[in-house]
């Protein structure tokens, strides 16, 4: 196999699309935001291309007992009322620096021959604590993008994220600024212990009012639910081991 091969799955026509990428990263929120596009507009969406590499971890995923190679796979949907979208997902980025830059490089080139010229990267920002109102912050390629994100309640912070944006989400701004496509980033606060539902409600809402088309969020708010669950589990066992973490006196003892 080669280091990239693209799969052609199926042609389409699409009209001033724009690609949203969503790949596994910090919170899961990006692949979140992604998968419930794709549930929401499934009679709208068709796989267009599979991209195979070997960057990607040495695996397969298995369904009823059958195996599939991994890859990234980039969805085209014809939204209702809307801008049409090319989704980028995956189960997996790519294992080394180089093979970052070579996966962003071949998603951009895709993007161009359906004629994109606009990215969105989503993902998510740690916070390293629970949180309640999720706060979607924003990087972009150029500051002309900054006034319109802001206006529909995009944050740019001073020097945040800390360490940058790294990946793909990071190289689709960099690669994509080189290349001359308009990109942001969108992350989504998250506390980065668990997959996040909620950020990734956040930065949906923030890509409805950019891009024009509404969203259900049932399914999305029924998996918070879960998280939820999940958390206040965690935190009851938290406090139960400090609870039975011995004192001073616990230790003390006549002999």
């Amino acid at each position: 196999m080669d280091e990239l091969e693209i799969d052609v799955v199926a042609e389409v026509d699409v009209t001033d699309p724009v690609l949203v990428e969503g790949l596994p990263g910090v919170g899961h929120v990006g692949s979140l935001a992604v998968e419930h596009l794709l549930e929401e507009l499934e009679a709208e969406s068709t796989l267009v291309r599979r991209i195979y590499s070997t960057e990607f971890p040495p695996q397969v995923t298995v369904e009823d007992g059958v195996s599939s190679l991994t890859c990234a796979e980039l969805y085209a949907v014809s939204v209702p009322d809307g801008r049409d979208l090319l989704l980028l997902t995956g189960d997996h980025q790519a294992q080394t620096n180089e093979g970052h830059y070579v996966l962003t490089d071949a998603f951009l080139d895709i993007a161009e021959e359906f004629g994109a010229a606009e990215v969105y990267a989503l993902g998510g920002v740690p916070t390293g604590e629970l949180i309640d109102e999720y706060a979607v912050i924003g990087a972009v390629s150029d500051d002309s993008l900054l006034e319109d994100l802001e206006d529909v309640g995009v944050e740019f912070r001073d020097d945040e994220p800390a360490g940058g944006i790294v990946g793909v989400s990071g190289l689709m701004l960099g690669l994509g600024e080189r290349r001359g496509f308009d990109a942001a980033c969108l992350m989504g606060e998250t506390s980065g212990y668990l997959v996040d539902p909620k950020s990734a409600r956040a930065v949906l809402e923030v890509l409805e009012d950019v891009l024009g088309f509404e969203l259900d969020y049932e399914s999305l708010d029924e998996r918070a639910d879960e998280m939820e669950e999940v958390m206040g589990k965690i935190q009851e066992m938290e406090q139960q081991q400090q609870m039975d973490v011995p004192t001073d006196d616990d230790l003390r003892y006549i002999g």
